[in-house]
């Protein structure tokens, strides 16, 4: 099999800008299964220094997001819409993968965000003494798949990173769960596992199709998919990726995963794992299939519309604290579905803000929730109460966390839905009917999230007084670094959302535009 081409058209969808010479997302990648490595080699738990492993994941996870913001800051620029830091590696020729990583407006900030977030999930992970080797050994590998998932240009080489993934979450959650943590952990991998050979197949198929044998990308999204085939394609991606959104009804695997999962691995699924999915479905059904993406689009808004309303609906029947802010979690992700099914710049825009801004809030929600969890030693709503008085910053806190989760005005969560709703009303190629519908059922779904956070918050906070409770300790100072570092972004995009949106705005409109061009008129 001949050897894949090693430069590609400029005026493909996803050209390259300029190739570095030092290869820094390679080294992004690398650092942390180097890290990983190490951990077999340290001493045991026994020994005097069991703290070693966490302390060398902290150290490398800290340097691997100092590159990735260093590197970006000083190499990336925001107003080109062209794949930069490019690095192309025959790796496989004989089946054609390479090592291919490249990074745009679209994975830039999802690069950030998921290497904040992983270094503070580890942070959090301060009270694990359980084989720490181990587990510092496997956030370590989930931070280089994240990462490359992020950063693939190749379609088996983004699968690999995709799968390998799964490994890490898997035995995060089923080693150091809670009591059903074996059925949360074989839950999540069996809708995973099916969900990958989705995937894999709509991926293989686009591939092979057409005159050209090529896993690039770049190169897989200069064909032209129609007809039958792209929509097969399009919803075995939308089925594949869905899940880890995760779309209704695929989303059961969601909240006992969180609810036996600790707060660290909590932070992950909901901060950056599931961001993985929307970030797919950019990739792969609007810049790769925007034809038949056009064709699905308000079939698309609909899944997001009922994710919204169904997943606040959901979060009122649970008793759990972690369970009801992960079915928030599905009402909130319903707004990226939303914004990318709106097909315009301020739609994908708006996906894009949220997913951003969504990392940060459910990542602190957790991380609050893990605290007074270690404090208490229960997450049911009904036995806890009164926290307030004991708790008093854990309670500011997690209400902060809470208003930016219902898109209070001034925090990042109120900035990104409202460019969702934005998208949707200037969206002309749907009728005003279907755009007057979207509009309403997606506000239901924003006046129902405050009675859920805020009912939740009264109950665990100001209930009734729970006397074992009222001699717990507060927040140290290491948990409230933690709790800033989440929080403070938030407030920063909400009030100076152009820091986050210049990240990717030339690259999203660029993906409008490309639409436009190519007279891609919504149909509704």
């Amino acid at each position: 099999m001949a050897d894949l081409p090693q430069i590609m058209d400029a005026n493909l969808p996803m050209s390259i800008d300029s190739q570095t010479v030092f290869p820094w997302l390679s080294l992004i990648v690398l650092l942390p299964i180097v890290g990983a490595l190490i951990m077999p080699f340290l001493p045991t738990q026994e020994s005097k220094n069991s703290n070693l492993p966490r302390n060398i994941a902290l150290v490398i996870l800290l340097a691997d997001f100092l590159i990735v913001v260093l590197a970006l800051a000083n190499l990336f620029d925001p107003n080109s819409e062209s794949l930069q830091l490019v690095e192309r590696l025959q790796w496989l020729p004989s089946i054609g993968l390479e090592w291919s990583l490249g990074v745009d407006g679209i994975s830039a900030p999802l690069v950030v965000l998921s290497g904040l977030i992983t270094f503070l999930s580890a942070a959090a992970s301060w009270k694990v003494k359980q084989k720490t080797r181990l587990y510092f050994a496997l956030l370590l590998i989930q931070a280089s798949a994240q990462a490359l998932v992020f950063l693939s240009q190749d379609f088996l080489l983004f699968f690999l990173a995709w799968e390998l993934e799964l490994v890490p979450v898997y035995l995060l959650i089923a080693i150091w769960g809670g009591k059903r943590k074996l059925y949360a952990a074989t839950k999540f991998i069996l809708y995973t596992a099916l969900a990958s050979l989705l995937i894999l197949i709509s991926g293989l198929a686009l591939a092979l199709s057409g005159d050209q044998f090529t896993f690039n990308l770049s190169e897989i999204a200069a064909k032209s998919f129609t007809g039958n085939f792209g929509i097969f394609c399009y919803l075995g991606f939308l089925i594949g990726f869905g899940v880890k959104l995760p779309i209704f009804p695929l989303h059961t695997w969601l909240p006992d995963a969180h609810g036996e999962a600790n707060a660290p691995v909590s932070m992950l699924l909901a901060g950056v794992l599931l961001k993985m999915g929307g970030y797919a479905l950019i990739r792969f059904n609007v810049q790769i299939l925007p034809d038949t993406h056009l064709i699905l689009a308000p079939a698309l808004i609909i899944i997001g519309i009922v994710n919204i309303i169904y997943g606040a609906l959901n979060a009122f029947a649970q008793d759990n604290v972690k369970r009801r802010i992960a079915c928030s979690s599905v009402s909130h992700m319903g707004f990226v579905l939303v914004g990318i099914g709106a097909i315009n710049a301020l739609g994908i825009s708006g996906a894009m803000l949220q997913m951003i801004s969504h990392g940060l809030i459910a990542a602190a929600m957790f991380f609050v929730t893990g605290s007074f969890y270690e404090r208490t030693n229960t997450l049911s709503i009904p036995n806890m109460g009164g926290l307030a008085k004991a708790l008093p910053i854990t309670f500011a806190f997690f209400l902060a966390s809470s208003l930016a989760s219902l898109a209070l005005p001034g925090m990042s969560g109120f900035i990104s839905e409202i460019t969702v709703f934005l998208g949707i009303t200037s969206q002309e190629g749907f009728t005003s009917l279907f755009r007057a519908i979207t509009i309403l059922l997606a506000a239901i779904g924003l006046v129902l999230t405050p009675i859920y956070l805020l009912s939740m918050c009264r109950r665990v906070f100001f209930g009734p007084r729970i006397p074992a409770l009222s001699i717990v300790k507060e927040m140290d100072a290491r948990e409230l670094s933690i709790g800033l570092s989440l929080l403070v972004p938030t407030l920063v995009i909400g009030f100076w959302p152009r820091i986050a949106i210049d990240l990717y705005e030339v690259s999203t409109n660029a993906l409008a535009q490309s639409l436009i061009t190519n007279n891609l008129v919504p149909i509704s």
